[in-house]
């Protein structure tokens, strides 16, 4: 895993996950994570019959899903989960 700071916080359960991810599917949560900074709206919600919870939102590529809170008063992502099926 590359030591390069992550462009979101991630939560204690998201680095868990991560430890055990393989390289290539690192990369591709950073890449995942970098365009979700950039656009975090450019995501589906979570759970779209939520009208107050429009901040939470999956961003899915493949068989990598990133749960992500969009901290709007902070300006970054906060991820809370991470899903790999491989």
């Amino acid at each position: 895993m590359s030591d390069a700071p992550w462009p979101a916080r991630l939560s204690p359960k998201a680095l868990a996950v991560l430890d055990d991810l393989p390289e290539h599917a690192c990369a591709m949560l950073r890449d995942v994570l970098d365009i979700a900074g950039r656009d975090p709206w450019s995501f589906p919600p979570f759970d779209p019959r939520d009208p107050e919870g429009e901040d939470v939102r999956s961003a899915s590529v493949g068989q990598l899903t990133a749960v992500y809170w969009n901290n709007r008063t902070a300006g970054r992502l906060y991820v809370i989960d991470i899903v790999w099926l491989g």
